[in-house]
């Protein structure tokens, strides 16, 4: 049975789709490379219920430049904390006129983003930071949409480095297209493509988030330094 059969038995909504269903997706896809996936998911979920995010973060053109050659008219949706560093806004007006993307930012709640800037909770609670900055302004959108595509990758971390390409995540089919895609794998795509890294990476930051949370460093080390944290909580 093909992908886009097993999809048809659910109807429009994916949130049918079993664990069996699921692993069956993971093993259609899995000789796929990146850009195979892409394509692929456009034909066996509806396209309008897919959720594409971004952090427009060190190498987000590698990912982006992949969506949006597929499917120009891909919404990509970025979640503005209110503590993005200015490089990381410029670095996405940047790419959204470089490829013509449609961003559409996702917001926090103003009385919780207020609350986290008086109690400065990225030093007290980061956690809580994070759920009331980024993860629940998402699982706003999510109810919108059947599928969620993200841009992860094994290698970043050891808790990535355990996710499948499909996987159920809160409600919602989640999709790790790159998640077996080599660190050098797509460094190469950047270099072949002359596509432009994040202002930052030269400046020796591998991860960026939020202003708060983020120093230099190699890989994952600048995020939430001196904390057991090592996610933000969007992708748990």
């Amino acid at each position: 049975m093909s992908s886009a059969e097993l999809i048809s038995q659910v109807g429009s909504n994916s949130l049918g789709l079993s664990k069996e269903d699921i692993a069956r997706l993971n093993e259609a896809y899995r000789p796929l490379n990146f850009e195979q996936r892409i394509r692929r998911l456009y034909e066996d979920f509806e396209a309008g219920k897919v959720l594409v995010t971004s952090s427009f973060a060190a190498t987000s053109a590698y990912f982006l430049h992949i969506i949006s050659s597929i499917r120009p008219e891909q919404v990509i949706h970025f979640i503005n904390t209110g503590f993005h560093f200015t490089e990381t806004l410029n670095y996405k007006e940047f790419l959204s006129q470089k490829y013509n993307l449609k961003v559409e930012d996702i917001v926090p709640d103003a009385h919780h983003h207020a609350y986290s800037v008086s109690e400065q909770l990225w030093d007290k609670d980061p956690d809580l930071c994070c759920s009331a900055n980024k993860v629940q302004p998402l699982e706003e959108v999510k109810e919108n949409y059947h599928v969620w595509v993200s841009s992860l990758m094994g290698w970043q971390t050891e808790h990535r480095a355990s996710l499948e390409i499909f996987e159920e995540r809160r409600g919602i089919i989640k999709f790790n297209p790159m998640i077996d895609v080599a660190r050098e794998e797509r460094d190469a795509y950047i270099r072949n493509h002359d596509l432009p890294f994040h202002p930052l990476v030269d400046e020796g930051y591998s991860s960026i988030g939020c202003t708060h949370c983020t120093v230099k460093g190699e890989g994952r080390a600048g995020r939430w330094q001196g904390k057991e944290k090592t996610e933000c909580g969007l992708h748990l």
